[in-house]
């Protein structure tokens, strides 16, 4: 048997060893969004994440986060979050294609990946299981997970569970959480101005719930 076949071989294994990989890899995340369909998550990627980076300069620090069911979230808030964040959340399936070609022709003109043109669904995905960090392969993985979740909850599901976890603060996450530290209220109690407010921190949270206003924080509210 040649050298060149006895590598060919090789090659084989080892894609078909990534493959099933992959494949596995997928259908851990899928085997949690099952789950997740019916049970609350405790504890997201991005909430990990906080967590150690809080604990590393002070061990006893621990994040703020209480779940609240849907019918518990001001409708206020759902809609300006929506408003902001993903206008077209009830019509798309998980991915807004438009958004994300504008994105790519943006982040090409500046050379880096800037924007990801993410709708809501994407972005409970990465909260979920993914990390902060721009890349385009952790894009493909995250649009993956957002069909998966499309595919597995319904839009209710999908905006009580993103609401819950969303960060909104230096180790704040979720909209009850966020009420109380911003308002001293609860997300139910949330009047329209306060919500609105709210769905402005959403890009840039840790800066902007530092901040709380400013000329582009007001208009946006205003907006």
């Amino acid at each position: 048997v040649s050298s060149f076949a006895i590598a060919r071989r090789w090659l084989i294994r080892l894609l078909l060893i990534a493959l099933a990989a992959l494949a596995a890899i997928q259908l851990w995340y899928a085997g949690w969004i099952a789950w997740w369909r019916w049970s609350d998550p405790q504890e997201t990627s991005f909430m990990r994440r906080e967590r150690a980076a809080l604990q590393a300069h002070n061990p006893k620090s621990e994040l703020r986060q209480r779940w609240v069911p849907y019918e518990r979230i001001s409708a206020n808030l759902k809609r300006a979050v929506i408003t902001a964040e993903d206008a077209r959340f009830a019509e798309h399936e998980g991915v807004d294609w438009e958004a994300i070609e504008k994105a790519y022709k943006d982040n090409v003109k500046k050379g880096r990946p800037a924007r990801g043109g993410s709708t809501i669904t994407q972005q409970l995905a990465k909260n979920l299981f993914l990390s902060p960090e721009r890349s385009y392969l952790r894009k493909v993985q995250e649009l993956i997970i957002a069909y998966m979740i499309e595919g597995l909850w319904d839009k209710r599901r999908i905006l009580e569970v993103y609401l819950n976890v969303v960060e909104w603060g230096e180790g704040l996450f979720g909209a009850e959480a966020a009420a109380r530290q911003y308002f001293g209220t609860s997300a139910a109690q949330l009047s329209p101005e306060q919500a609105a407010r709210l769905a402005t921190y959403l890009p840039n949270p840790k800066r902007y719930g530092r901040i709380r206003s400013g000329p582009y924080l007001d208009g946006r509210t205003a907006a």
